[in-house]
């Protein structure tokens, strides 16, 4: 059975919307490939048919600058794509190697395409990265992207929620006991029971019950299951602050507040009894240069987000979305944001947190936010 109607896609369907033109052979002619292409200058959307079972695995190489996306066992002809005028130069595939190879305008990285597509679909969204970023990529000489296509509900984007502090490390202790830790676990939970009833994302915690969790491993959880989205959830301690804000990473801080409120997370491993060796300011340097730039863009936008669905739940810190050096954010991969749902040393605000109802309204707002992200 040809490979396009494997995956329940007919050669009509594909030719009738002249989804792909194949320079092909005269015997092969009527065979298509089961791939839809959106090339921008900036962007483009590569979408395979592959069904579920279907390992693959994505590494960059240079001259000439392309992506290598491997595709063991894959029964297509072999075919060749012009897709001149955006991102994608041109795409090849050759059934001798199991290898799709996309020829690049410029030098760029693939990773998931956010959003739940059709069942076995490989989603590639390439976005264009600086000549050094790229350079390492080759070197690496391992994979940017590996895995196998699964089933529906594993192809939707996956958020990492992360309850601030835990076990040894209370947090913040506002005047009245609480403690931010029990603050941000509860709220953590009811924001993956509210994402999960929306049926978008898939949903994973760095921890779900009172436990340490060093800094380090809540970012690499996230790293490893190749998270589309990173929310590290706070309620810390600040004299005279009160609502809630949003924090993204930056090497320098916006403000004295921001600074003191990472230099206090980033001290949590302390905290839990954890010795991790300082790290030199060039260290430091290189870990944030290795950024990516849709990386920052897609932690502006879900900060964004969140600061317009907050603002309808509750009071706002002045000047609510701000930069800071937090280590829990520094995942080169993954967008990240750390919310701060408010200040245990404001009365206002722990009262309020210690509210049930006033905890899933501030859920609500930022599942809404994240919804609105991953649709893109």
């Amino acid at each position: 059975m040809p490979a396009d109607e494997r995956s329940g896609l007919t050669r009509r369907h594909w030719l009738a919307a002249g989804l792909l033109t194949g320079l092909l052979p005269h015997a092969a002619a009527a065979q298509t490939l089961p791939l839809r292409i959106s090339n921008g200058p900036r962007r483009a959307l590569l979408t395979l048919s592959l069904g579920p079972g279907q390992r693959y695995a994505v590494t960059a190489a240079a001259s000439p600058t392309r992506l290598v996306v491997q595709l063991p066992g894959l029964a297509w002809p072999t075919a060749n794509l012009p897709a001149r005028g955006g991102l994608i130069a041109d795409l090849r595939f050759d059934p001798a190697t199991d290898r799709l190879t996309v020829l690049l305008a410029e030098t760029a990285r693939a990773r998931l395409r956010p959003g739940a597509g059709a069942p076995g679909e490989l989603r590639l969204e390439i976005t264009p990265i600086e000549e050094d970023a790229f350079r390492r990529l080759v070197a690496a000489r391992q994979p940017m992207l590996r895995g196998t296509i699964a089933e529906a509900a594993r192809t939707r984007p996956l958020v990492v929620i992360d309850a601030g502090h835990g076990g040894r490390d209370p947090g913040a202790i506002g005047g009245n006991g609480t403690l931010e830790k029990r603050i941000t676990l509860a709220t953590a939970l009811e924001l993956k029971r509210q994402l999960e009833a929306g049926g978008q994302v898939r949903v994973a915690m760095t921890r779900t019950r009172d436990v340490f969790v060093p800094l380090s491993a809540r970012v690499e959880l996230a790293r490893r299951q190749e998270a589309a989205l990173f929310l590290s959830i706070h309620a810390d301690s600040a004299p005279g602050a009160r609502g809630a804000s949003v924090y993204t990473l930056s090497d320098t801080a916006t403000d004295p507040l921001s600074e003191a409120l990472a230099r206090r997370e980033n001290n949590a491993d302390a905290m839990g009894g954890l010795r991790l060796p300082s790290v030199t300011p060039d260290v430091a340097r290189i870990l944030l240069s290795l950024m990516r730039a849709e990386t920052q863009a897609g932690s502006a936008r879900i900060a964004r987000l969140a600061v317009s669905e907050l603002g309808e739940a509750t009071n706002l810190l002045p000047n609510t979305h701000r930069q800071a050096a937090f280590v829990v954010l520094k995942s080169p991969e993954t967008p990240s944001a750390l919310v701060e749902l408010g200040f245990l040393s404001s009365s206002a605000d722990e009262a309020a947190l210690r509210q049930p109802p006033h905890r899933a309204r501030l859920a609500r707002a930022l599942a809404r936010a994240v919804d609105e992200y991953v649709r893109g």
